[in-house]
């Protein structure tokens, strides 16, 4: 069968290659045709994606989907479903792992089939009961179907053995066709590419999906493949490694294993790991190691500078801790980026304020402030549905930067103004402005950055509904 993985186009910064569709395209690709289009990178819109369609001619088309990008691949689905009624149509990604009837729901008529969770198990098994012309699908893990005009979902299942999945089909995703500032704004070498040694999370953060997505129980790659994968990718030019774990520090002992093996490959390359790690799963020789190994920045999970909030969170540390955590990074000369999110459920405007002035006294050269998002199947978010709060969530508008929810006592443009004036004052300060002018690499950087601070900044909500 010939197969199409569509990653969807938005607003997001992580222009990268995606490793779901990497990981998944090497288990099918011994029996099928796949190709991967990223509709990110080449700027694909909703009117054009019937043309991609048609150039690949695909039996099976697959598309990624976040929260946010719900309303775009709904319009998706329907415009590939009405040109193309006889293609199968299947959907997958964060939003479908966390409320995956509810979600499978949102997208009929025009899709198929949903897969909840990892599908490297369950997708091969079900192109080939496709082939087979089967019309039940009781034994393949994390589908979701129809089965006589009822909703069947299967239960997901989690590689345990990660090193079995292999190496993403990096042909069919090249690192160098995408841009130099992948995931964040600020790199060192190019090209780049990102890589997982774990999957996983054991921590129970009140605003976060990870553990719903990935599972609690953290899985390995052993620090052979890590080599053996830096190394394919080395050889084919990737001068910088994104670590996109969740939770690349939780294990102290492997990851120093990791970073030591790293260390004897003896390459010249960088490492970033942009998704933050926690303050709390570091110590004085894993920041050595990260040094060693090529690490030119440490970002940070922050989240908020109110004991009460970070509580409510379940961040499991406190203001007093986090200070603490970042001037032992701080220590060993790393530059410390931070994320905060502003507007979580029942904070108050003297709360954010609190986070705004915090993010300040950290010595940080970057942050970034989020407002919070309802993400489905959180705790947080099951709060605001048992309260009745979610209906005041602007589900077309669901992004960091356009506030779709706001707690009482504050307007949707007073939230945007106290984040617009959060990243203003801190990235204003003369000291950090110098800093990340002095990072700059290009003028296309220059420009990428201008785009990136109306997006992050300047934009209103309504110019993202589209």
């Amino acid at each position: 069968m010939k197969v199409l993985l569509i990653k969807p186009n938005n607003l997001a910064d992580h222009i990268q290659p995606s490793l779901g569709h990497g990981y998944l395209a090497t288990q099918i690709r011994a029996n099928h045709d796949v190709a991967i289009h990223d509709c990110i990178k080449d700027n694909t819109s909703i009117e054009n994606i019937n043309k991609i369609v048609a150039r690949h001619n695909p039996d099976v088309i697959g598309i990624q989907c976040y929260t946010f990008d719900t309303p775009k691949v709904y319009r998706m689905f329907e415009a590939i479903k009405k040109a193309f009624p006889e293609k199968i149509t299947v959907v997958g990604g964060a939003h479908i792992s966390s409320i995956p009837v509810e979600s499978y729901n949102q997208f009929q008529p025009y899709v198929d089939y949903a897969f909840n969770s990892e599908a490297e198990i369950g997708f091969p098994k079900f192109l080939a009961a496709l082939e087979r012309g089967d019309k039940m699908f009781p034994g393949i893990e994390g589908l979701i179907w129809r089965k006589n005009g009822q909703v069947v979902s299967n239960l997901p299942a989690f590689v345990q053995n990660l090193d079995e999945l292999g190496f993403p089909a990096w042909d069919l995703m090249p690192p160098e066709t995408y841009p130099e500032s992948q995931h964040g704004a600020f790199y060192e070498k190019f090209p780049i590419a990102p890589i997982i040694t774990t999957r996983g999370c054991p921590y129970a953060c009140t605003f976060c999906s990870a553990p719903i997505l990935s599972g609690k129980k953290l899985r390995h790659h052993s620090v052979e493949y890590v080599q053996k994968h830096i190394l394919m990718l080395y050889d084919r030019g990737v001068r910088e490694f994104h670590i996109v774990d969740d939770n690349f520090t939780f294990d102290l002992d492997y990851c120093k294993t990791v970073l030591r093996g790293i260390i004897d490959l003896k390459l010249d390359i960088s490492l970033a790991t942009p998704n933050g790690i926690r303050m709390d799963r570091l110590d004085d020789e894993i920041l050595e190691l990260m040094r060693e190994a090529g690490q030119y920045l440490i970002t940070v999970a922050v989240e908020s500078g109110t004991d009460r909030i970070l509580k409510k969170m379940k961040k499991a540390t406190t203001v007093d801790k986090i200070r603490q955590n970042i001037a032992m990074i701080r220590r060993h000369d790393f530059p410390v980026a931070g994320f905060f999110i502003l507007g979580y459920p029942t904070e108050t405007r003297q709360e954010m304020e609190n986070t705004i002035r915090f993010s300040k006294e950290l010595g940080l050269i970057r942050a970034n402030f989020f407002t919070y998002l309802p993400l489905p199947g959180t705790e947080s978010y099951n709060e605001l549905v048992k309260s009745g709060e979610i209906a005041k969530v602007d589900w077309n508008n669901f992004l960091f930067m356009t506030a779709p929810y706001v707690p009482t006592g504050m307007t949707r443009g007073e939230l945007l103004s106290l984040k617009r004036r959060a990243f203003l004052s801190f990235h204003f300060n003369p000291k950090v402005f110098l800093t990340n002018l002095l990072a700059v690499k290009s003028i296309r950087h220059f420009k990428f950055l201008l785009r990136r601070f109306y997006h992050w900044v300047l934009m209103r909500p309504a110019a993202t509904t589209a």
